[in-house]
């Protein structure tokens, strides 16, 4: 009877070794996270476009942003009173940068004064913030469960490597191929690099 109760105990306590969350399945709970950040500015319109001293601030503006594959740029026109100069001036200073002005504004705090556009840059970074993870040891494992930080040096990598982060939020559309944006991309690579 001695013999009985103390391998019963011995065994409650290595239960108790064990008894943290596992994740038994072969997929990982560390999951890329997809954050984005809005960039704004707002510029004044004199009714045939954007006023001179804006002009220079849009373009200092952008060059400060370092604009790259996967950022988005959307005019807000506020009240809809802005003249579509301003509008063809902003394309074109985003499409010196190889840049594409896309259709519909995120929604951003603050209002637009009348007459004015807002510019708004939109930044998608993809990370994995529970990464590493350390928590568990690697020795006292009864459940046949994966390591606390299991996934995490491919799914880190995979949000390291995705050129446009917001493929990782809804994809593309299969079976379409967009033959302008890979050309904007080889022209701005052979731009920045002075190839032919």
């Amino acid at each position: 009877m001695m013999k009985a109760t103390f391998l019963i105990a011995a065994s409650l306590t290595l239960a108790g070794c064990g008894a943290t969350t596992s994740n038994t399945s072969m997929y990982s709970v560390h999951q890329p996270v997809v954050e984005r950040t809005n960039y704004v500015i707002d510029l004044a319109s004199d009714g045939n476009g954007i006023a001179s001293a804006d002009q220079n601030r849009l373009n200092e503006w952008f060059d400060a942003l370092g604009l790259g594959y996967g950022d988005r740029i959307s005019i807000d026109n506020g009240d809809g009173y802005s003249s579509t100069e301003a509008a063809n001036f902003v394309a074109a200073a985003a499409a010196k940068r190889g840049m594409l002005i896309t259709n519909t504004a995120p929604t951003t705090p603050g209002a637009i004064a009348s007459g004015n556009i807002r510019v708004v840059v939109t930044r998608s970074q993809a990370s994995v913030p529970s990464c590493p993870d350390w928590s568990t040891t690697s020795d006292s494992n009864f459940n046949t469960a994966n390591h606390s930080n299991h996934g995490c040096a491919t799914n880190s990598n995979l949000a390291a490597m995705v050129a446009d982060p917001e493929d990782l939020v809804r994809g593309r559309e299969s079976g379409r191929l967009d033959r302008n944006s890979g050309k904007a991309a080889v022209t701005t690579y052979k731009t920045k690099t002075g190839g032919n």
